[in-house]
């Protein structure tokens, strides 16, 4: 298995690229979806549609992806070394945000049934965390320090 995780590595760690920036632009977004649909008054249904179809046909697979083909290059042979401090810091800060991808999932429910009460003003400040933890596993991958 190791063999063949070797072998593949490099469209391993493409495909795993090319999920990283699908999952990244829809958590840029599903925010900025919800200081509008907090801030506006349109139809519900119009944000309520583009937010369900952006988490579960774009982010949700895109997490996955993401999830899987680090995973495969995490046991590919030679290529972490966990007795360097930049994989912990990495895993940290993909676990965080895994755990908004969570929240912001949990928020659009709350707007489905009519239950949110947080304002445009909060959905701005949370649409930095993905920023923030993105900054800290690229420098984490490539500064490797």
């Amino acid at each position: 298995m190791t063999d063949l995780l070797f072998a593949a590595y490099p469209w391993i760690k493409a495909f795993h690229v090319i999920a990283v920036i699908a999952w990244m632009a829809g958590l840029f977004y599903l925010p900025r979806l919800y200081v509008y649909h907090a801030e506006n008054d349109v139809p519900e249904a119009l944000f309520q549609t583009m937010e369900r179809r952006l988490l579960r046909a774009i982010i949700n697979p895109a997490m996955i992806a993401t999830w899987v083909f680090g995973l495969c290059l995490v046991f590919t042979p030679g290529i972490v070394d966990w007795g360097q401090v930049w994989p912990w810091t990495k895993a940290a800060a993909v676990l965080g945000m895994t755990g908004f991808h969570g929240w912001l999932a949990a928020r659009r429910r709350d707007f489905e049934l009519g239950r949110n009460r947080l304002t445009g003003r909060t959905y701005r400040i949370m649409n930095e965390v993905p920023t923030l933890l993105m900054v800290v596993i690229v420098i984490s991958v490539i500064v490797r320090f």
